[in-house]
């Protein structure tokens, strides 16, 4: 179970960078970054509508991610109680004398 949530995590840090990557090559008023990587919009994959698409691309792996990111922390939240409590040493009550000592 563990090795799955790391796999998943390795998954999340991946698409992480992937959401970077989006958001740098959209193109800014004064256009930025996504200048640097391709010039003009002519030459664009999706033709004039490459804004709109990365834009709406943009926003469904934003949703994806805050998903992820959710899942993630309560599934490590789990994790972390489950080996707590597997830890967590249970020590037996033991008689006290009367005089608040424990010696025979």
């Amino acid at each position: 179970m563990t090795a799955l949530f790391y796999v998943l995590l390795f998954f999340f840090l991946l698409f992480s960078l992937i959401l970077c990557f989006v958001i740098l090559i959209q193109e800014a008023k004064s256009l930025g970054l996504g200048a640097s990587f391709g010039g003009d919009t002519s030459d664009s994959l999706f033709g004039t509508a490459t804004a709109e698409v990365l834009k709406r691309f943009t926003a469904y792996l934003s949703g994806a991610f805050l998903l992820g990111c959710l899942v993630l922390s309560l599934w490590s939240a789990s994790l972390g109680r489950r080996e707590k409590a597997l830890y967590t040493p249970t020590i037996a009550p033991t008689e006290l004398s009367p005089s608040g000592t424990n010696q025979p």
